[in-house]
């Protein structure tokens, strides 16, 4: 028996979806109309408020689809599907509002009710959404909407698969046997092992194969042939894990070359086109308004490091940005002046104690009595303001608000993933400052920086900037 749990799962998001936006909209109206006591624009009956919203309910839903809000992938991506709903919200609000001045006869009371409309539709829709999402995990703790995967192929992805959906109360997926999976102890796994493929779908049978999952090519294309007709004709879905995994992350399009040969078009990140656009616009909108927020906390910085020292009160270094063009970085001097400018480990060693070099590293760029900070520069380090200046990096370009950390030229120039984190800006937060800030050590915080790189998205940036105001207000 096929798994159909997803459909039935979109189809109570789609009514629960509907049913939010008709229960937003008839509060708007009780509030406006039934409760409060200001004149009303237009005398509007609620059942013809109600009959006239109804109509365009199927519209709204249409957006939410178009905007991939009944994807599977989305369901998982909690601030992604917060977004997509704020900009469902206010577009299907637009349409209300353009029908009543298109409409022959006013369909809305009053100004306020779509603006009340679009605030409680905002919200109605986040609770609904999270009850869903508990909802189907208690369902799948009752072993329901359980997808039964085969995996096909020995290799270490197969191995990192069988950790991952190990617990199918939690993953949604149950893993029914595994083909070639020599190197996978049955002991460890309590997994069923084939050692190819025809025995395995003879034993498990097609019904109970929701989908295939191949983590590598055999040799020979006729077996690898088998596989696919053996899900296409069972109507099973099929995936297919390249063994060089890395290549194929980031903007991947399918492509027609010289208009008859199909073609993977892969990038080493989405962030092109009209991506680079709204982004740049973003950082000089949001840019110059904290320049100008700030301004106060630059000037009196600028006092208090003259106060409690002598020195210059900025830091400038040549750092890296997007495709290795170089750049001198702004920020508020905090280490004292016989190691400004110098890389940790060079600080480290002049003060003869090159062993902190290494646990500065290993603790995520960080030691909580570092000797090479200036008193004023410990309290500029704890509550991020030694950042601020880069805001003027950002606004000339070198800097996008978010993006991998900028390092000088030593630090990246020996690792492994050096190109695909300067194929774009770097930034003056990103995800290994959100993730940890102070607990993971150099080649993770990289890690994460690739990972920003190859999977960008706008909403991806807004909420690495909402949680850099957590950390920061945190003190993390």
């Amino acid at each position: 028996m096929k798994n159909n749990y997803s459909l039935v799962h979109n189809f109570l998001l789609v009514v629960g979806d509907s049913l939010a936006l008709v229960a937003a909209f008839a509060t708007a109206y009780i509030l406006r109309v039934t409760l409060s006591h200001k004149a009303l624009e237009a005398q509007v009956h609620a059942r013809t408020y109600i009959g006239v919203f109804l109509v365009l309910l199927p519209f709204w839903i249409l957006v939410f689809t178009l905007l991939g809000l009944y994807n599977e992938s989305i369901h998982e991506k909690r601030f992604n599907e917060a977004g997509r709903l704020l900009v469902g919200s206010f577009i299907g609000m637009l349409f209300v509002v353009f029908w009543d001045f298109l409409a022959p006869k006013p369909i809305l009371p009053a100004r306020l009710v779509p603006i009340y409309g679009f605030v409680l539709a905002f919200l109605f829709l986040l609770i609904f959404r999270s009850l869903a999402r508990v909802l189907k995990i208690i369902v799948q703790r009752f072993g329901y909407g359980i997808t039964n995967i085969l995996l096909v192929g020995d290799t270490e992805i197969t191995k990192e698969l069988v950790g991952s959906l190990s617990d199918s109360r939690r993953s949604g997926y149950a893993i029914v046997g595994v083909v070639g999976g020599a190197n996978i102890s049955l002991k460890e796994t309590g997994l069923k092992i084939y050692k190819d493929f025809e025995t395995a779908c003879k034993a498990i049978g097609s019904d109970n194969i929701n989908g295939i999952v191949q983590t590598e090519l055999y040799s020979d294309s006729v077996q690898n042939d088998a596989v696919l007709n053996y899900a296409q004709g069972h109507h099973i879905a099929y995936r297919f894990i390249p063994g060089n995994a890395g290549l194929f992350v980031g903007n991947i399009n399918v492509e027609l070359f010289r208009s008859s040969i199909p073609v993977i078009a892969v990038h080493q990140t989405p962030l092109l086109g009209w991506g680079r656009v709204v982004k740049r616009l973003f950082d000089l909108l949001v840019g110059s308004l904290l320049i100008i927020i700030a301004s106060p906390i630059f000037l009196l910085v600028a006092i208090l490091q003259k106060l409690t020292g002598r020195g210059p009160v900025f830091f400038r270094q040549e750092r890296l940005t997007r495709f290795d063009q170089k750049f001198r970085v702004f920020k508020f001097r905090t280490l004292k002046i016989k190691y400004n400018g110098l890389l940790p480990e060079e600080g480290f060693a002049k003060m003869g104690k090159p062993e902190l070099a290494k646990k500065f590293r290993a603790n995520g760029d960080y030691l909580a009595n570092d000797p090479r900070l200036t008193t004023f520069g410990r309290i500029l380090r704890r509550t991020s303001l030694d950042e601020l200046p880069q805001l003027f990096n950002v606004i000339k370009g070198d800097l996008s608000l978010v993006g991998p950390r900028a390092l000088v030229p030593r630090e990246l120039d020996a690792h492994a993933k050096r190109n695909a984190i300067l194929s774009v800006k770097s930034g003056l937060t990103g995800l290994a400052q959100v993730s940890g800030r102070r607990s993971i050590n150099f080649e993770e915080r990289r890690q994460l920086d690739v990972y920003y790189v190859q999977n960008w998205s706008f909403w991806l940036d807004i909420s690495i900037l909402l949680k850099t105001i957590r950390v920061i207000l945190q003190g993390n």
